[in-house]
């Protein structure tokens, strides 16, 4: 079976869970707010460019996606936010690895190299943050939620890799935060087409909205121009 039959026989699957999902009540729209946020989990080197052990799938879909999502966003100067995964220390006892390097080849994320600097195809500009993080979560011990509040961010719009890690756990803790987590579809991706799926289904029954591309262009095009 190729990835686009897997992905289509899920999509008809979970199909068929939304129906009884709803009927308890789950995958309700928590919708946009009024002053949104861009936040784009990992988009560097290691995990969209071919040859690493983080490469993801699909970065001909993904890429342009963000790139429309950049256009719109800058135009309308909201809040932009990237994330890398880097570490320090790699090796010896006292790593800032933690221990999710005993799970994945974490050690290759080292801080200053060219795998974890955002792929220059979305290159941040020097007026966007870039910011480096040690965990899954965009949140966990970082700045993110307070730059989010004092910008009087309501919504964060969610690009990415990978969706069954870093993005997921992102989304989690957005809403748990209290923003409005709109994941967009086409611009968030993974290493298996099956964990893509997945999680794009769960976290639409649970944590935020998966919305289509078009859709979120839209919502960024009919903002007002952001003062301040």
């Amino acid at each position: 079976m190729t990835s686009s039959e897997l992905k289509e026989a899920l999509e008809k699957i979970f199909s068929a869970d939304s129906e009884l999902y709803q009927s308890r009540g789950f995958q309700r729209r928590i919708g946009y707010g009024e002053r949104p946020a861009l936040i784009n989990i990992d988009l560097a080197n290691a995990w969209t460019r071919p040859g690493h052990a983080f490469t993801c799938d699909d970065m001909d879909v993904i890429i342009p996606a963000v790139q429309d999502l950049l256009a719109a966003s800058r135009e309308k100067s909201i809040p932009i936010v990237y994330t890398s995964t880097a570490y320090e220390v790699t090796q010896g006892p006292n790593t800032d690895m933690g221990l999710w390097h005993l799970k994945i080849p974490a050690e290759v994320l080292q801080v200053g190299t060219e795998a974890v600097q955002i792929d220059d195809r979305i290159a941040p500009r020097p007026d966007e943050q870039v910011i480096i993080k040690k965990r899954a979560s965009a949140f966990h011990g970082t700045y993110l939620a307070g730059f989010l509040r004092a910008a009087g961010v309501d919504t964060v719009i969610v690009t990415g890799v990978t969706m069954a890690g870093c993005v997921r756990h992102t989304v989690e803790d957005a809403i748990a935060e209290g923003f409005r987590p709109i994941v967009v579809r086409e611009a968030v991706g993974d290493r298996v087409a099956g964990v893509v799926e997945w999680n794009l289904f769960d976290i639409d029954a649970k944590f935020g909205d998966v919305e289509p591309l078009e859709n979120v262009l839209a919502y960024l095009d009919k903002l007002p121009l952001r003062n301040r």
